[in-house]
C-alpha cells in the first residue's frame, strides 16, 4: 500500500515505518494515524523480523497528536479518536518481532506514547520526550498512564503526567524512558546496527521471549479505563481552554 504521510521501507527483513509530516513535526492527524496502523499491519503480514518506527526530518520523532483537530471534538468523537490511537499503539506493542523507536528530536504526548509502545528506544542527544497532555486539559489517551509507570516508576511517571515535564535525552536515559542515547549524527548508523543484530537472532525465540515478558504487565483493565477517561474530558472547560491556548500560541488560563 502507499500512503501520503507514512512510508514503509525494507532492508532485508527489517521494516522501517516513517511518519512523514516534517513540516508539522510529524504530528498525528487521523489520516496519518490510520496510515501508521496500516503500515504496521503490512509489516506484520510480510513477517518483518524487526520493526523500526521513526519520524521524517531532523526535528521530531512524533511531536504529538493534531491539537487543531482535537480541539472541538465531542466526547463521543474523542472516544473514537482515543480508541484509534490505542489500536495503533497496541498493534506496535503486540508486533510479533522486536520493535525499535528512533527518538530523534521531539516526542510529546501521542508521540511519546508511540515510542513507549515499542520494545526498545534509541534517542539522539537532542531528543526531548514527555507526556505533556495536562497542559491541554486532558490526560494521556493512548496508553501513557499505563506504560509510563512501568518504564520510569510511579513517582517519576506522576511528576511527568501531573506537571507535563519534558525530559532531555540524558535524563530520559537515566530514568529508563530511553534505552540508549547517541550523538545526533550517529543515530541512523546505531539503529541500523541494532536492527541488524536483532534480525540475526532466532525469530521464534524472540517472539516467545516478547510474549513471556508481556505476560508480566498486561493490564487490559487499566488501558480500558484510560480510554474512557480520556474521552470524558472533552467538552470540559479545562480541555477547551487548554487546546484553544495551544492553537492560539498562548499560555492557558485554567480556572
Amino acid at each position: 500500500m502507499a500512503w501520503d504521510t507514512v512510508d514503509l521501507e525494507w532492508s532485508g527483513d527489517v521494516a522501517t515505518v516513517t511518519v512523514d509530516r516534517p513540516n508539522a513535526l510529524n504530528a498525528l492527524n487521523v489520516e496519518t494515524l490510520e496510515a501508521l496502523g496500516e503500515a504496521v499491519e503490512e509489516a506484520r503480514a510480510e513477517e518483518a523480523r524487526v520493526l523500526v518506527v521513526r519520524g521524517a526530518g531532523d526535528d521530531a520523532f512524533i511531536a504529538g497528536a493534531d491539537i487543531a483537530y482535537m480541539k472541538d471534538l465531542s466526547t463521543a468523537e474523542a472516544q473514537a479518536w482515543g480508541e484509534l490511537g490505542h489500536d495503533v499503539a497496541d498493534s506496535i506493542e503486540r508486533f510479533p518481532a522486536p520493535t525499535v523507536a528512533v527518538v530523534d528530536g521531539y516526542a510529546f504526548g501521542g508521540g511519546c506514547e508511540m515510542a513507549m509502545a515499542c520494545d526498545l528506544r534509541v534517542g539522539s542527544e537532542s531528543a526531548l520526550i514527555g507526556n505533556t497532555e495536562i497542559d491541554l486539559g486532558i490526560i494521556p489517551g493512548w496508553g501513557g498512564t499505563q506504560r509510563l509507570p512501568r518504564l520510569v516508576g510511579e513517582e517519576t511517571a506522576k511528576r511527568m503526567i501531573y506537571l507535563g515535564q519534558r525530559l532531555d535525552a540524558e535524563t530520559a536515559e537515566k530514568e529508563g524512558l530511553l534505552g540508549e542515547v547517541v550523538p545526533d549524527d550517529e543515530i541512523d548508523d546505531r539503529v541500523a546496527e541494532l536492527a541488524a543484530e536483532l534480525e540475526s537472532k532466532p525469530a521464534f525465540a524472540l517472539e516467545a521471549a516478547k510474549d513471556a515478558i508481556s505476560q508480566g504487565y498486561s493490564d487490559i483493565g487499566g488501558l480500558d479505563y484510560e480510554k474512557r477517561t480520556f474521552g470524558s474530558l472533552f467538552g470540559t472547560p479545562d480541555q477547551r481552554e487548554g487546546m484553544a491556548a495551544f492553537v492560539e500560541d498562548r499560555e492557558p488560563d485554567f480556572q
